[in-house]
C-alpha cells in the first residue's frame, strides 16, 4: 500500500493558498510566503527531505495547470521532473497535459486514488491542491501532513482542513522544529 502525503506551506490560522503568487485565491494577501519574512535556509530543509520519500506527484486541476507551465523547466523541481504525475480532475482532457514531465495519468475519482494507493511503489506527495486534499481526508486516503506554518495570520483563503462536522481525526506528531524566523516543520502520521 502507498501512503499519501500532503505536503504544504500553511499560514498559522490554517490557509494555505497564494503562497508564492499575488492575489489569484480571491484575497489580498497572496505571497504571504516570501514576503516580511527572514530567510532561514534551514527552514526549508523539510522540502529537499521529501525528495528522498517522493515516488510520485498528485494534484488537483487547478494546481497542475499552475505547476505544469513552471515546474519542468524550473531548477528547483528539476527532480521532480520524470517521476509519475497523477491529476486527479473530472474535466480535464488527456489533449491539455503538458509533455516532458514525465509520465501523467489523470484520475477521475477518489475511488480511482484508493485504488492507486492499494498498489505497489512509494510514497506519493500533494503539492498544494486545498480542496483535493480535503476531499481525500474526508475519505481517509491521507495517510500524513507535512506542513511548514508561518507566522502569519492571513483571514481569508483555503485550508486543506475541512469545517464539517464530522468525527474527529487524530494524528501522531512524528517530527517537529521550530526556526528563528518564526516557521514551524510539523510532521503528523494519520491514526487509523
Amino acid at each position: 500500500m502507498r501512503d499519501l502525503v500532503y505536503t504544504g506551506f500553511m499560514s498559522l490560522d490554517g490557509v494555505v493558498d497564494s503562497p508564492g503568487g499575488g492575489p489569484g485565491e480571491g484575497h489580498r494577501s497572496g505571497g504571504w510566503v516570501v514576503e516580511d519574512l527572514e530567510f532561514v535556509p534551514e527552514a526549508w530543509s523539510l522540502k529537499s527531505e521529501e525528495l528522498a520519500d517522493t515516488t510520485a506527484l498528485m494534484f488537483g486541476r487547478r494546481s497542475y495547470e499552475a505547476f505544469a507551465p513552471v515546474w519542468p523547466g524550473s531548477e528547483d523541481h528539476a527532480a521532480y521532473k520524470d517521476l509519475p504525475k497523477y491529476v486527479v480532475s473530472a474535466t480535464l482532457s488527456e489533449d491539455a497535459l503538458v509533455g516532458g514531465w514525465g509520465p501523467t495519468t489523470v484520475l477521475r475519482s477518489t475511488e480511482d486514488v484508493a485504488a492507486l494507493k492499494e498498489g505497489e511503489g512509494g510514497s506519493i506527495f500533494i503539492h498544494g491542491s486545498a480542496e483535493l486534499a480535503r476531499r481525500l481526508a474526508d475519505a481517509g486516503l491521507i495517510d500524513r501532513y507535512h506542513l511548514l506554518v508561518f507566522p502569519v495570520l492571513l483571514g481569508a483563503g483555503k485550508g486543506v482542513f475541512g469545517r464539517a462536522d464530522r468525527d474527529k481525526q487524530m494524528l501522531t506528531l512524528r517530527e517537529s522544529e521550530s526556526y528563528s524566523n518564526g516557521i514551524m516543520k510539523l510532521v503528523y502520521d494519520v491514526r487509523r
